[in-house]
């Protein structure tokens, strides 16, 4: 069982990427030798040789591709040409252009170099004429007409001071042009085809042409005639003249006599004497190749592993060239060892798999009949040949120095890789299977045997010998111990327990199948597993548990109990088929990917998503966990190739150091507004960007006294950063109607002190203006009418009369619209009226009728509560001689003087009327406060 102290991943991050850098086209190297510049449609990307990764890159607004690029020869300057025939000078090692300007010529530039004092740039371009820049006064010099269809080549001689420039269109013919008089001088002619490059000797009296009519051709440059042709039976891509004065002795350079290097078409270096027109040494293909055919030989055109440029470095000694398939590929003189190889495009990546004991290196799979063996640290990549159809899967042993591949050709081959140089050669070979072969699986103990999957519905077991040759030796060949008809259509996988006990297989046919796996006799079927409503792209046992997990086009994956092979779980969340699946966690979490380029951690138990992992644009067919479980790789049809860390645990530290921060943060800022510090308060809440912390000490200030002048004092001493954030605070606040004063507060203090161009340069201060304006609005509006209902409520109060007064009175009365204080009462109650009350009562009572007199005992029992009540609760009322009934039932008025005593006792009944008019007036107007 797993580890119930295992903790459970909860998020990938990337950790590095290996993308497409050169898609064909133009090839340059700086001539400090530090950096390779190539295109890859609208870009042109500069990667950094002794790293391998891309460190600049530059590209036209306009997305147009970049049809021919130049860096000049001090470095500095480079100069891109558009399809929308625009120039732009670029200062790449900021990759910011410094210039643009429209190129004359009718139809895109084709070719494009720089003179060696880095002033003059020529343009070559498809319609047939030469322009002349000077990049430092910024004008045309020379537009230099004559040649026949696209310009291909222009270069300079390199010595200046002959201003000579050499070019070569659809004529096949060089062209040398006086720069002086801006006239052709000479045409040579020897090419019967289209002329691919020239190369000068170090004196420069000589040069070399190189033609696709598989002839090299040398030139005497003072008169301009051929001296000797050389027949070097391949399309010639590039050729390069060899240094004089250095020792090249070990490729057969044995004089000092002119000698030249050549690319072509058949993927090989070949040095070539000049004198005697004879191949004197030839650079073979790897041990791993396999000798082209002759029909291979007739299609020179066609060979992947044709040469496209070929460079000499002459302060490090090394040649470069550039394949078919852009792969860029670093020799040492004077051996010819290869040194260093660059992937420029890798297509689709079919499958991708952790190599070495640390994980340092990949071995990929691409829609190629090559691998790839990538280096993580340089990006350097071996290129291995041997499969002759595309190669589908791979699949590595445990010691992760061995792995075993399977392609199109029918084929199964296994490699090694020598743990100390890192170099891989192929060891063992089988061939059997009637169909592609499209899947395979090694043995998980010891490396043992391996185990394929075809088109041909068959699963092969392959043994392999106790002792593997090493490199030198014969490829070992390998026969199938077991063949089994597994399955009715195609097995996409096959997966070997960790017991290597036990084989699964999944098929097109939409089911798994167990089988026993037995040293000696044939496969024993188990059972089927049966659920999936579409065929099965993967299947891959548990490390742990007797469970099988398999992926299918159906858009999910699923878990299998080996024991009854029923379906223990379900999971569901791709938008297209699940294409790879495997257990990391110790067998307590699943990662997918599928055909929607997303990749998806599991947790089983709860078979819940933890995180989806976006960061290809294809299907991800490609993915694998390192050995110790802390890397992830992905391969994809997007050509790209990322590598995941885990970082749970850098997450979690992160998260508690936040916390920790966060707590210490919130008590620094009690302790602030308990000092009455309200500037470090204020500025401590917005650097902890927490709104409702910052509203605290806003009311905290407006609480105190002069809380004004406070609050301007401490909001003015912000800074204009922290002005912004108070000022998207105060957006957020004013929508609560709780909160508005004291975000009014904060924007009077703003929009006062504040100029309007100084409000306009805060970051979306516009937006926030906006925002505001609205709800700023609605509290207006809602403050106008409490006003206007407290105006009516008073209104109807003063208009409340006693019934049977004098209405004159009424008329001659005005309303009293001013606001009361806080100290003045509606009802005045005089202290010495309080006591005769009981005695007006009794006065009246002989007037009036038993209904009249029963109304009036409760009247009173409620009027003599009520008063006591008032008086023993409030002194200040008592002081005054005031009292207020709340609820409206009672009220009395105050006698102002002791002479109008008699009055009131003679209309004693009239005031007892208007107790009755009181209560029913408060009844009509709902409420009356005091």
């Amino acid at each position: 069982m797993a580890n119930p102290n295992l903790r459970f991943k909860t998020n990938y991050d990337v950790s590095s990427k290996i993308e497409p850098f050169y898609k064909g086209g133009k090839v340059q190297i700086s001539r400090d030798e530090q950096f390779i510049f190539c295109t890859c449609g609208s870009r042109v990307n500069v990667l950094e040789i002794s790293t391998g990764k891309i460190v600049h890159s530059v590209e036209h607004d306009d997305q147009e591709d970049i049809t021919s690029f130049v860096l000049s020869p001090d470095d500095e300057l480079l100069v891109t040409a558009s399809r929308a025939l625009l120039l732009k000078q670029w200062d790449w090692k900021r990759a910011t252009c410094t210039r643009s300007w429209r190129a004359i010529h009718t139809v895109p530039v084709a070719s494009m170099t720089f003179d060696p004092t880095s002033t003059l740039l020529a343009t070559g371009g498809c319609d047939g004429t030469i322009k002349l820049w000077d990049v430092v006064k910024q004008y045309c010099t020379h537009n230099l007409k004559g040649s026949s269809g696209v310009v291909h080549l222009v270069q300079f001689h390199p010595d200046i001071s002959r201003l000579q420039l050499f070019s070569s269109s659809l004529d096949c013919n060089v062209r040398v042009w006086d720069l002086q008089t801006s006239k052709c001088v000479h045409v040579l002619q020897n090419h019967y085809s289209a002329v691919t490059s020239l190369s000068f000797s170090q004196n420069g009296d000589t040069m070399v042409s190189s033609g696709r009519d598989k002839i090299c051709t040398v030139w005497d440059v003072h008169s301009f005639k051929a001296t000797r042709t050389v027949p070097v039976y391949e399309a010639v891509a590039s050729v390069a003249v060899l240094p004089e004065d250095s020792d090249f002795s070990q490729i057969g350079v044995k004089n000092k006599e002119l000698h030249f290097i050549t690319a072509g078409s058949r993927g090989v270096l070949r040095v070539w004497e000049a004198s005697s027109a004879r191949c004197v040494h030839t650079r073979t293909l790897s041990s791993t190749l396999t000798p082209a055919s002759g029909e291979e030989q007739e299609k020179d055109e066609d060979n992947p592993r044709s040469l496209t440029f070929l460079f000499h470095l002459p302060v490090s000694s090394r040649l470069v060239t550039v394949t078919a398939e852009h792969n860029i590929v670093f020799y040492q003189l004077p051996s010819l060892s290869t040194l260093q190889q660059f992937s420029g495009y890798s297509d689709e990546v079919l499958d991708v798999k952790f190599l070495g004991k640390s994980d340092s290196h990949l071995v990929v799979a691409t829609n190629s009949c090559q691998l790839k063996v990538f280096e993580l640290l340089t990006n350097s990549c071996q290129i291995l040949y041997g499969h002759t159809d595309t190669v589908l899967t791979l699949d590595v042993f445990r010691n992760a120095s061995m792995f075993a591949s399977c392609a199109k050709d029918r084929s199964v081959r296994v490699w090694h890789m020598d743990s100390d140089s890192g170099h891989v050669t192929c060891v063992a070979h089988g061939s059997s299977h009637t169909n592609a072969v499209g899947s395979i699986c090694c043995s998980r103990l010891k490396a043992s045997f391996i185990v394929t999957g075809s088109q041909d519905c068959t699963v092969k077991v392959w043994d392999l010998p106790a002792e593997l040759p090493v490199e030198g030796e014969e490829v070992h060949q390998l026969t199938a111990r077991i063949t089994e008809k597994a399955h009715d259509k195609d097995v996409n996988s096959v997966a070997v327990s960790p017991n290597d006990k036990l084989l699964a297989s999944g098929s097109q046919d939409r089911t798994a199948k167990l089988w026993s796996l037995r040293p000696e006799g044939p496969l024993e079927l188990l059972g089927v597993f049966r659920g999936h409503r579409r065929g099965i792209w993967m299947v891959c046992f548990s490390p742990v548990d007797q469970v099988l997990a398999s992926s299918s086009a159906d858009g999910t994956a699923k878990l299998w109990g080996l024991q009854d092979f029923s379906c223990l779980k379900t999971f569901e969340g791709h938008d297209a088929s699940v294409l790879k699946v495997i257990f990391v966690s110790r067998g307590t979490q699943l990662l997918t990917s599928g055909s929607d380029g997303l990749v998806k951690l599991w947790t089983i138990k709860t078979n819940e998503c933890v995180k989806t992992l976006d960061a290809h644009q294809d299907k991800v067919w490609g993915l694998h966990a390192s050995r110790k479980d802390d890397l992830m790789v992905t391969g994809s049809a997007d050509s790209k190739i990322t590598v995941w860390k885990d970082v749970t645990e850098v997450e979690l530290a992160e998260e508690q150091a936040k916390q920790e921060d966060q707590i210490l943060k919130q008590q620094e800022l009690s302790n602030l507004l308990h000092e009455k510090k309200y500037l470090k308060a204020l500025g401590l809440a917005i650097a902890l960007d927490q709104p409702q912390t910052v509203l605290t000490v806003i009311k905290a200030i407006r609480q105190g006294e002069n809380t004004c002048e406070l609050l301007e004092k401490t909001v003015l001493k912000l800074r204009t950063d922290q002005k912004e954030s108070l000022l998207r605070y105060c957006a957020m606040w004013n929508t609560n109607a709780r909160n508005c004063l004291d975000a009014q507060g904060v924007l009077q203090v703003l929009l006062k002190h504040l100029p309007p161009e100084e409000l306009l340069q805060f970051q979306g201060a516009r937006t926030h203006l906006e925002g505001l304006i609205p709800y700023t609005e609605r509290h207006m509006q809602r403050i106008g009418n409490l006003l206007q209902a407290s105006m009516f409520l008073n209104y109807m109060w003063q208009k409340m009369r006693v019934v049977g007064e004098d209405s004159s009175l009424d008329q001659e009365e005005e309303m009293d619209t001013s606001p009361q204080g806080p100290s003045q009462h509606f009802f005045v109650i005089d202290k010495e009226r309080k006591h005769d009350g009981s005695e007006d009562r009794k006065n009246d009572e002989d007037g009036s009728g038993e209904e009249e007199e029963n109304v009036e005992s409760e009247e009173e029992a409620d009027d003599e509560d009520s008063v006591t009540k008032k008086a023993s609760s409030s002194n200040k009322s008592k002081e005054n001689g005031t009292s207020c009934n709340i609820n409206g039932k009672r009220s009395y008025e105050n006698e102002e003087s002791s002479d109008e005593e008699d009055e009131e006792e003679r209309n004693g009944k009239e005031k007892r009327v208007q107790k009755y008019v009181l209560v029913s007036a408060a009844s009509q107007s709902h409420t009356v406060t005091c």
